[in-house]
């Protein structure tokens, strides 16, 4: 098992940019996939983006590619979404989760943080 913590939401206007952090705590974080989802009021859950263990497999999806960019750290436990070029839609509260495996399918990963808002405004 493994506990996750998001970091580094908040409040920037239209073209800024973010850094959301990923905190693990528990064994073997380098072993787990681990994927980036937001959820805007009212919207479905999306996915945004996952990166391998070893962090040598990336896909963004086609809404944030060339925008955000994932990335981790297996000595610090941490893994990052950077956000640049922020637009208004980018607004929700966005979550990281591990997964045992490769894969952009929400349902397909175990372990979930709580969240952080971010807003973007116009």
């Amino acid at each position: 098992q493994v506990q996750l913590v998001e970091s580094g939401g908040g409040l920037v206007q239209a073209g800024g940019s973010l850094r959301l952090s990923c905190a693990a705590s528990g064994r073997s974080f380098s072993s787990y996939a681990m994927g980036w989802f937001r959820q805007a009021p009212g919207k479905e859950r999306e996915f945004v983006g996952r990166i391998s263990g070893s962090g040598d497999n990336i896909y963004h999806s086609d809404s944030v590619r060339g925008r955000f960019t994932i990335s981790r750290d297996n000595v610090k436990n941490t893994v990052y979404l950077q956000m640049n070029s922020l637009k208004p839609e980018d607004t929700a509260v966005y979550y990281c989760a591990a997964a045992p495996f490769l894969t952009s399918i929400a349902r397909m990963y175990r372990n979930w943080g709580q969240g952080t808002q971010v807003t973007v405004s116009s």
